[in-house]
């Protein structure tokens, strides 16, 4: 083992371009970042939705209307397609569970059954919400209306 046939261990190294090492190095000068202008200064990073002077998006579109943070969205389901579940997959309860496995809601929604439509069979209901017609409907049907 000589000087001239050292090499360093497999993996040591990384094959990249050494940037702002001087001219010899053929990326000196300037160091890749061209002449003037804000990019090239040391610090820079463009604001979020900047667009070259340009007037941004969320400043071209108008807005209006008012939006409640605070608002409760529920998942309406309604007693046709309760109905139409009892008939298709013979239910006998409908919870979140049964909503979820077949496909009409999903796992964090809240539900709110409404009544729409006429119920046939008689069957509990778990739910976040309900109508005033549609807990009518389901117990004068013979069902249970509870709230989750």
């Amino acid at each position: 083992m000589n000087l001239h046939n050292l090499t360093p261990a497999k993996g040591s190294t990384k094959n990249r371009k050494r940037i702002a090492r001087g001219q010899g190095s053929g990326r000196g000068g300037t160091s890749t970042r061209g002449h003037k202008g804000a990019k090239s200064r040391s610090g820079y990073s463009r604001k979020v939705g900047f667009e070259g002077g340009q007037m941004p998006l969320q400043r071209r579109v108008p807005k209006f209307g008012f939006t409640n943070r605070n608002r409760v969205a529920y998942k309406a389901i309604n007693l046709d397609i309760i109905q139409d579940l009892i008939d298709r997959k013979n239910v006998t309860e409908i919870n979140h569970e049964v909503l979820q496995a077949n496909g009409l809601v999903s796992r964090n929604e809240l539900v709110k059954i409404l009544g729409r439509g006429e119920l046939k069979a008689k069957i509990d209901v778990t739910a976040h919400k309900f109508s005033a017609t549609a807990k009518a409907a389901i117990e004068a049907q013979g069902g249970n209306c509870s709230e989750i």
